[in-house]
C-alpha cells in the first residue's frame, strides 16, 4: 500500500505458531503480532487458539498500544471466519472494520509477504520457548511477557519513531451484527486465465495478467472490487487491472 511504503501509516501483522505442546501437558498454539515500522511485538500462548480469543487479544493489544493502519493475515479460519459458504465475514474482520482498521490478506501459500512475522515467531522459538523449559502455560506466559518487556525495551527508540497510532474512539463498543463498511484488501495471484477467488467467488481480473500478484481491493461502501497489479521488482507501479461490482450481502452474524 503506497501510504504505508511512504511510512505515513503502520501495520501490524498477525500470525501463529502451533504444534507446540508441553512434556506431559497440553498441546499449544501461540498467537503473535509485530508492527511493520516499529518493530512492536507481542505473543499470546494459548491452550486452544480460537476466533473469539484473537478478537479479545487484539482488542487488548491495541487499547495498550493504539490502532494501526492496517492489520494483516494469513488466510487461517480463525482470522477470515469459517469459508463454508461464500460472503462469509467472519468476527476478527468485523472488528478491524469496526475500528477502521483495514485487514490484509495476503497471498496463500507464498513466502515473503509475512516475512516480519515469521522472523519474530522464530526469534521467539529461539529465545523463549526452546532455551526454557515450561511446566504450565501460565510459566510460559510469565516468560514470554519478559521477553516482550525486554524486546520493547531494546527496540525503543524505533518503536518511538514509528507512524502514531490512533486511540480506540471513546464510547466505542463492538457490534458484530452491524453493516459492514470500509475497505477488506486481499493479496492474491491470478490462475491461468487471469482470474483469482475472493470470498467464494471468482473474479476475472485481467486474461494478460495470468499468475501474476493482484491487490483486490473491496471498497463495502462502493460495493466495488478495484484489482491493481503488483510487481515485485516495480513495487511502486500498481496500475488498475479492472473493476468490478460486488455487494456482500448483509446477513446475521451467528455467534
Amino acid at each position: 500500500m503506497p501510504d504505508l511504503v511512504a511510512g505515513q501509516c503502520e501495520l501490524d501483522s498477525f500470525d501463529t505458531i502451533e504444534g507446540l505442546s508441553i512434556r506431559g501437558g497440553p498441546h499449544l498454539t501461540i498467537l503473535t503480532g509485530i508492527s511493520l515500522h516499529g518493530g512492536l511485538p507481542i505473543a499470546w500462548p494459548r491452550r486452544r487458539l480460537t476466533a473469539q480469543f484473537v478478537l479479545e487479544a487484539l482488542l487488548e493489544h491495541w487499547s495498550e498500544v493504539g490502532l494501526p493502519a492496517y492489520a494483516q493475515f494469513d488466510n487461517d479460519n480463525r482470522f477470515t471466519g469459517p469459508r463454508h459458504y461464500p460472503d462469509t465475514v467472519g468476527r476478527v474482520i468485523r472488528l478491524c472494520l469496526s475500528l477502521r482498521v483495514t485487514p490484509v490478506f495476503v497471498v496463500p501459500n507464498e513466502t515473503g509477504f509475512q516475512a516480519a512475522i515469521e522472523s519474530f515467531n522464530g526469534r521467539w522459538q529461539t529465545k523463549v520457548w526452546n532455551r526454557f523449559e515450561h511446566r504450565s502455560v501460565a510459566a510460559l506466559k510469565r516468560r514470554s511477557d519478559r521477553y516482550i518487556a525486554a524486546c520493547r525495551q531494546r527496540h525503543a527508540a524505533r518503536i518511538e519513531a514509528a507512524p502514531p497510532r490512533r486511540p480506540i474512539p471513546q464510547g466505542w463498543t463492538l457490534d458484530l451484527q452491524a453493516p459492514l463498511q470500509g475497505t477488506i484488501i486481499f493479496l492474491r495471484r491470478t490462475n491461468d486465465h487471469g482470474c483469482l477467488s475472493i470470498l467464494g467467488h471468482r473474479f476475472q481480473v485481467d486474461s494478460y495478467w495470468a499468475h501474476r500478484l493482484v491487490r483486490a481491493e473491496l471498497h463495502l461502501d462502493q460495493h466495488l472490487l478495484r484489482f491493481f497489479a503488483l510487481r515485485r521488482r516495480q513495487p511502486d507501479d500498481q496500475p488498475l487491472l479492472n473493476e468490478v461490482a460486488y455487494t456482500l450481502p448483509h446477513r446475521p452474524f451467528k455467534e
